[in-house]
């Protein structure tokens, strides 16, 4: 038992798809314990048997939370307690996108995004941070997206909620930095997932999740001296 404590430990929301379900892969293949929510109870504990069976040295911990909903986020944070373990990565994956203009779009469609693709983030961040601060070790990894650097048409309340994503990852690393935690923002264009089903574009016109997971585990690995602050992220032939 002591011996899985001392084991590192990732939390990874949203993690049953996508990027997340590539950076928990990438994670489990590299000895790293994982902590993951989704909005699905039947698909999140297929996931755990799934790993589990995959990756057999390796434990995963799962526990339905809907991001959108503040006490539901707080009753993550108590399961991440209940776990008893150290954490040592926190990713902030969790996102919704819903295409639509400013001035168009349906009534509740910024709060949506907002609580989904920020107010997630940084109430799970205010969750684990006073852990790591002990520790004096950890790394928040906040997935961003392209919209964060550049808005563009249909793309409303999404780009305004990771353009925040963005500016939140500034302020942690400020605040974080001389505690001995790294923090990381994300921004990948566009990327294979179940967000562009439907769309009439090729699949290699796409980035694939796993890239995205590959630089994250590569950042996380370097020196604790070194921070990489921004990943930039992009189709080979641009955005999409």
């Amino acid at each position: 038992m002591s011996g899985q404590i001392q084991r590192k430990t990732a939390i990874v929301t949203g993690g049953t798809k996508g990027i997340g379900r590539a950076i928990i892969d990438k994670f489990l293949s590299n000895n790293i314990d994982v902590i993951t929510c989704a909005r699905n109870e039947n698909e999140l504990q297929d996931f755990k048997v799934e790993l589990e069976n995959k990756y057999q040295d390796c434990k995963v911990f799962v526990s339905r939370a809907d991001m959108s909903n503040k006490e539901e986020v707080f009753d993550f944070i108590d399961f991440i307690k209940m776990t008893g373990r150290n954490i040592d990565i926190l990713v902030n994956n969790a996102g919704v996108f819903v295409p639509g203009m400013v001035h168009q779009e349906e009534d509740g469609v910024l709060e949506l995004m907002m609580s989904t693709n920020l107010y997630s983030a940084y109430y799970l961040s205010r969750g684990v941070v006073p852990k790591m601060k002990k520790n004096k070790t950890g790394h928040i990894f906040n997935i961003c997206s392209i919209a964060s650097l550049q808005a563009y048409e249909n793309g409303g309340s999404y780009s305004i909620s990771k353009f925040a994503m963005h500016g939140f990852s500034k302020a942690l690393r400020e605040e974080l930095k001389k505690e001995g935690i790294r923090v990381t923002a994300v921004l990948p264009g566009a990327t294979f997932t179940a967000s562009w089903e439907g769309v009439d574009l090729p699949e290699e016109r796409f980035m694939k999740a796993e890239d995205v997971a590959d630089i994250v585990y590569a950042s996380y690995i370097l020196k604790s001296n070194t921070v990489v602050e921004d990943i930039v992220l992009r189709p080979q032939l641009g955005d999409i």
